[in-house]
């Protein structure tokens, strides 16, 4: 049985509203537009709600 974990390539900070995305050539989060706030600590819509298996 192969199991395929997909990882997320986009998440949004639900307190200030920045998204990023993955940017595979530098392997790294970019932001995608606006910055947010700064000195937010960014809590990521990614929870337990996602779900990065495939059967």
């Amino acid at each position: 049985m192969s199991v395929t974990i997909t990882p997320p390539t986009e998440r949004t900070c639900e307190l200030c509203g920045r998204v990023e995305r993955w940017d595979a050539d530098v392997e790294s989060w970019r932001i995608d537009e606006e910055t947010g706030d700064v000195y937010c600590i960014h809590d990521w819509d990614i929870n337990g709600s996602y779900a990065p298996f495939e059967d």
